[in-house]
């Protein structure tokens, strides 16, 4: 083929479109591989299975060794004080420069990388596949193109409920193997790129946190200090809060809203949970995130019947709802929107009523509860009592102000959103890249 034109995997158009806008040289001629995910490979390159250059490796062990399992494509030190020693006993032998193959339950989990070259010796669970190359080949290579092989094809393999393969089912797969130069020009060359990549996705990351950082940072004085940066302070008598501007009060929840959680609940029946269209949305941990939004994209329905037993735990626009025990205690929202017919489920506290400024309201807990949960942290299971919930004390400045403390941090929150936005897209963007990197060098469509 004539060299001017670009390559394209086999029944594969999306992977065409990504490599034209890598700008690198290409093979003078190409062949079809047979090979879906492989698609067209340069001319010269062989097509081998897998165990025509890879074996199965015995079983051996060695309890002098550490613990390991493989963790997105990297095999990692395990904790050895979770494992038992009989358990670590029967844990086969994993040497550096051994590939490991995670063949367990593919359907569970369709975003670990599970093929890794090991740097490390240590043991592993007898579950794990383990190879070496029965053929001279570059390691750093085939590490690229069962990365490859992995994010493209292996997740494909197995059946049933488990989804879980044996090395039968990956060593008839046909892999590409260009000449042992070329495999370690491309192997050198994604190292390099790669790394590239993931610096800069590292620095994006930290930005990201420095805006999240940023933006507490100005709730947290917004909440406590106001917005004149010259009026004269008090204390406030909280540790957390600190000091307030003199004319603020500060207040329990107790005396400004009505909080209520679900008493008495035994539990939901079968015939309690029904269809949207039959039903109450009931609010549970789950449906909230750690920056007071509401995720909805899994909703949860009880019967009519149920709903209108508690009426005193109907949930309405500006009400503020607490997660009360458990891993995500102390996570908050505050209900912006009427979401039609709404209740709550026994991790969440409902907090109605409110007679100051919702949104307010809803900023000076989010800021306190960060003191109070370093009180309730410490237990096996956190957990908020109502009581506790009831006498939290948040700083309380006239309506007034409250009222532009929120559209303040409502302003600003927006633009700190946006710039966050922007910086995730970008790392999507080169997570893509990468991948397309990736998949154009190690299959050809590329020339180094």
């Amino acid at each position: 083929k004539n060299s001017t034109n670009s390559p394209s995997p086999a029944n594969n158009s999306s992977n065409t479109a990504m490599t034209k806008n890598i700008e690198y040289p290409k093979y003078p001629a190409y062949k079809d591989s047979g090979v879906d995910w492989l698609g067209e490979v340069p001319e010269h390159w062989e097509l081998k299975k897998l165990k025509h250059m890879f074996f199965e490796k015995k079983h051996s062990s060695d309890i002098e060794l550490n613990c390991g399992s493989i963790s997105f494509g990297k095999v990692v030190y395990k904790d050895d004080e979770r494992v038992p020693l009989a358990t670590k006993m029967s844990y086969q032998v994993v040497s550096k420069g051994d590939f490991l193959v995670n063949p367990l339950n593919l359907n569970y989990d369709l975003i670990s990388l599970r093929i890794a070259l090991s740097e490390i010796d240590v043991v592993v669970s007898a579950g794990y596949i383990v190879l070496k190359n029965s053929i001279e080949l570059d390691k750093n290579y085939f590490k690229w193109l069962l990365h490859r092989f992995d994010v493209a094809y292996m997740k494909l393999l197995g059946s049933g409920v488990r989804q879980t393969i044996n090395f039968s089912d990956i060593g008839n797969c046909e892999l590409v193997a260009p000449p042992l130069p070329e495999q370690t020009r491309i192997a050198a060359f994604l190292d390099r790129k790669t790394a590239q990549i993931d610096q800069a996705i590292g620095q994006k990351e930290r930005l990201i946190e420095l805006l999240k950082e940023r933006r507490q940072i100005l709730i947290q004085n917004a909440v406590t200090r106001g917005l004149n940066p010259n009026v004269k302070m008090k204390d406030s008598g909280v540790e957390w809060i600190g000091e307030v501007p003199a004319h603020w009060e500060v207040k329990k929840l107790k005396y400004i809203l009505k909080s209520q959680g679900r008493i008495g609940f035994k539990g939901y029946a079968a015939s309690d949970l029904v269809n949207m269209e039959d039903g109450a949305l009931t609010l549970g941990a789950t449906h909230l995130d750690w920056e007071g939004n509401l995720d909805l994209s899994e909703p949860v329905y009880i019967s009519w019947k149920k709903y209108y037993e508690s009426p005193e735990i109907m949930v309405s626009k500006d009400d503020i709802i607490i997660v009360q025990r458990g891993s995500t205690c102390g996570k908050v929202a505050l209900i912006k929107n009427d979401i039609g017919p709404t209740t709550i489920n026994p991790s969440l506290v409902l907090l109605k009523e409110i007679a100051e400024q919702p949104e307010y309201v809803f900023l000076g807990i989010k800021v306190v509860l960060n003191g109070i949960l370093n009180l309730v942290s410490t237990t096996a299971i956190p957990m908020l009592t109502q009581f506790q919930i009831n006498n939290i004390v948040v700083p309380v400045p006239p309506k007034s102000e409250q009222i532009s403390i929120s559209e303040f941090i409502d302003s600003v929150s927006k633009k700190i959103s946006e710039a966050v936005n922007c910086k995730q897209s970008e790392i999507e963007k080169l997570r893509e890249y990468k991948a397309v990197l990736i998949n154009s060098a190690v299959t050809g469509k590329i020339k180094i």
